[in-house]
């Protein structure tokens, strides 16, 4: 799959089917993550792959309207630390970089015909405490991974239903992008 393919094919998905969850399945995402770019190479990220009996507790941390999370065949938790990246002076790069690291899981997810879906809809003690991070650690978002299932979940609203049909519409060039051709 070339890399605008995948690009154009990622979505997330919220209607899922099982995956096999096998620690090759996280070392394979975990590698394409780690090929990240980061500020002197400090590479911040940092990962928690749940499957299994290990999932109740990450499924008791989610905010209503999330109950389609429940689906996940496997669940990666992305944290990082302050300390581990740069601080350029109100830059501090280590949600960047991690995000960076967040976007390649995904293509590589997608290229490998999974759905990988971050939320944020979810109460970071109580994952925090399920996947066992280190007191000082901020989780960033949990990923689910699974198949794209071949019926939409019952359990969706009905724009979450819009979305599984049709991609939500991405805004347009001219609202995210500027052009300039001479010095300010």
């Amino acid at each position: 799959m070339e890399v605008m393919d995948a690009i154009r094919a990622r979505r997330s998905y919220r209607s899922l089917a099982p995956a096999e969850a096998c620690p090759g399945l996280a070392d394979d995402l975990a590698m394409a993550a780690s090929l990240a770019p980061s500020c002197f190479n400090r590479q911040p990220w940092r990962f928690v792959f749940a499957s299994g009996d290990a999932l109740e507790g990450v499924f008791a941390s989610l905010s209503r309207g999330n109950e389609w999370f429940r689906a996940a065949s496997m669940v990666a938790g992305v944290y990082t630390k302050r300390d581990l990246d740069c601080v350029a002076g109100r830059r501090e790069y280590y949600l960047f970089d991690t995000g960076m690291a967040v976007g390649m899981m995904l293509l590589r997810a997608t290229e490998l015909g999974l759905v990988a879906h971050p939320i944020a809809g979810f109460d970071e003690e109580a994952a925090s405490r399920a996947l066992r991070l280190p007191e000082d650690a901020l989780l960033v978002t949990l990923i689910a991974l699974g198949r794209r299932a071949d019926l939409i979940s019952q359990v969706l609203s009905g724009h979450q239903i819009e979305a599984e049909r049709e991609r939500p519409p991405r805004l347009p060039l001219d609202e995210i992008r500027t052009l300039l051709d001479s010095p300010a």
